[in-house]
C-alpha cells in the first residue's frame, strides 16, 4: 500500500493537533517542522496498518448486514 496522504486542510489540522498535544500532555513545545516530520512518519509507518484494520472492520460491518438482510428474504 502507497502512502496515507491527507489533504492540506486535514494535515494543517493534524499538525496543530500534534503540537497541542506535545505542549498540553508533554509540556515541550514543538516547532512546525517537527510535527511536520512526526506526522509524516506516523503517515508513512503506522497509518497504513490503521486503514487496513478499518478496511477489515468495515468488511465484517457489511457481511453482517448482509446477513441480516438474507435473513428477512426467509
Amino acid at each position: 500500500m502507497s502512502k496515507i496522504e491527507l489533504d492540506k486542510e486535514r494535515y494543517d489540522a493534524a499538525t496543530q493537533e500534534l503540537k497541542n498535544y506535545f505542549e498540553c500532555e508533554r509540556d515541550e513545545s514543538i516547532g512546525e517542522l517537527q510535527s511536520k516530520l512526526i506526522l509524516d512518519f506516523i503517515l508513512e509507518k503506522i497509518g497504513p496498518g490503521i486503514y487496513n484494520q478499518a478496511v477489515i472492520d468495515m468488511q465484517k460491518f457489511v457481511s453482517e448486514k448482509a446477513d441480516d438482510m438474507y435473513e428477512f428474504m426467509r
